[in-house]
């Protein structure tokens, strides 16, 4: 480890093997160690054993979960993500290559929660027209409005037909269409994928933005507009260190961290472990490496569940959503299930987290909303609940060279997991990561 590096990386999260993936590339000479002994921090992806014994500390029943080869037919995320189809994921992906070393599938669908009864979120005209979700009269209201904000484009006045979205606010949009509330609900939640009712007051350009990231989602392959690796999430940072690798990164795990280097300015200069010091111009990390050196603003509270059946018949992976009005909260609740058609659980078992903001004392009972979509006890056959803190950077790291990551949000996609990972890049580098690709170019070059 006594060596010189521009970048030790402390923690293979996702976001910290996005950027190492990404510094190698761009010429940097990377080290990047963990304490645990897999790849993934937060974001991991754990077998059955490594699950049972994070969660209780002693192994799974084999009765219920299985013995022998089936034990490492299971793929546990430890966070509920999905990848935006059109999102800054794939972008990312791409334009790394990562794409080829990962397999991606299908979700099946996207689901949101109104007076108390699950409705698909309709992926074609089709399926609006005949959705129960509009009304007759709403669902000629509703096509004016999404004609109007799918041609809807910044730097062409003509799409704008007189609307000034800068200036005009979601809620003044809506009105402007004479949407219902339940209409507002369902597009501000289940499209447009904002968490509570803040974004009403926000101009209306950036609603827009997320409603056309979605549908265009939706196009690159129909069902849904979210895609999901193959052996679960976890498969992700170990692409972008398999590609960090590929650029001479060096990679280290169960390795301890006790502490950095400074000089006189207070700078970063090297990361010592077990008594050895690796020089580096700055370091890149996770929340969990520098507790003085983050603020906690939250708590999310999370809830693995293994189910026997599909919450959804003949459906088997989808989101679901529950608008914060549909279960009496301040932010909504967000559930994700996927199946052994991803490869993260055995043939007729389903695995499903539900997960929301904390807001009272009781953080567990929050997510009784959620875990009743599923189908309560009769379905589930275990549960695990965790709470993890929501931490953020003090500072922005210029100073001491030290770029600390956020912790994963309870949204259900990686946007902003995304635009923290080019926020930090741009602290480091001082510009802009391009990620402008021809998504389908580089599609027919595979």
């Amino acid at each position: 480890m006594d060596d010189e590096y521009d970048a030790v990386i402390l923690g293979t999260g996702l976001k910290e093997c996005i950027l190492s993936g990404i510094l190698s590339v761009t010429k940097h000479k990377v080290l990047h160690i963990d304490k645990n002994e897999y790849y993934g921090g937060e974001s991991a992806s754990l077998n059955i054993e490594q699950f049972f014994e994070q969660f209780r500390g002693e192994k799974p029943g084999t009765e219920v979960f299985g013995e022998g080869r089936r034990l490492s037919d299971y793929n546990i995320d430890l966070i509920p993500k999905l990848i935006m189809a059109d999102g800054l994921l794939v972008k990312m992906l791409m334009f790394t290559q990562v794409h080829r070393y990962i397999e991606l599938g299908q979700v099946e669908g996207s689901y949101v929660v109104v007076d108390g009864k699950l409705q698909k979120v309709p992926a074609t005209d089709t399926e609006a027209l005949s959705s129960p979700l509009l009304g007759f009269l709403e669902k000629r209201r509703c096509h004016k409005f999404f004609s109007f904000t799918a041609d809807w484009k910044a730097d062409d006045a003509k799409s704008h037909k007189g609307k000034d979205l800068n200036a005009m606010t979601c809620a003044e949009l809506f009105q402007s269409y004479s949407l219902s509330e339940n209409t507002q609900n369902f597009v501000g939640h289940a499209i447009a994928l904002y968490r509570n009712e803040d974004y009403l007051n926000r101009p209306a350009s950036e609603m827009v933005e997320r409603m056309q990231l979605y549908f265009q989602s939706i196009l690159r392959y129909g069902k849904s507009p979210y895609i999901y690796p193959l052996y679960g999430l976890g498969e992700l940072p170990q692409a972008f260190a398999r590609l960090s690798a590929v650029y001479g990164g060096t990679y280290m795990l169960r390795k301890p961290f006790e502490g950095v280097v400074t000089n006189d300015e207070g700078e970063v200069t090297g990361v010592t472990s077990e008594g050895e010091t690796a020089k580096c111009k700055f370091v890149v990390s996770d929340p969990s490496y520098f507790p003085d050196k983050v603020t906690k603003s939250g708590e999310i509270v999370r809830c693995i569940c293994f189910l026997k059946t599909s919450p959804i018949k003949k459906v088997g992976s989808a989101q679901i959503i529950v608008p914060a009005k549909q279960c009496g909260r301040q932010s909504d609740m967000y559930i994700s299930y996927v199946s052994a058609n991803h490869n993260v659980v055995p043939e007729g078992m389903f695995l499903a987290i539900v997960n929301a903001k904390v807001e009272t004392a009781d953080p567990n009972s929050e997510l009784d909303a959620g875990l009743k979509v599923l189908g309560g006890d009769a379905n589930i056959v275990d549960k695990f609940y965790k709470t993890s803190a929501i931490m953020a950077p003090k500072e922005d790291g210029k100073k001491d060279k030290v770029f600390i990551s956020s912790t994963y949000d309870e949204t259900s996609h990686f946007e902003t997991t995304c635009l923290d990972i080019l926020d930090i890049y741009k602290r480091i580098t001082g510009k802009d990561l391009d990620l402008n690709v021809d998504l389908d170019k580089l599609r027919e070059m595979e």
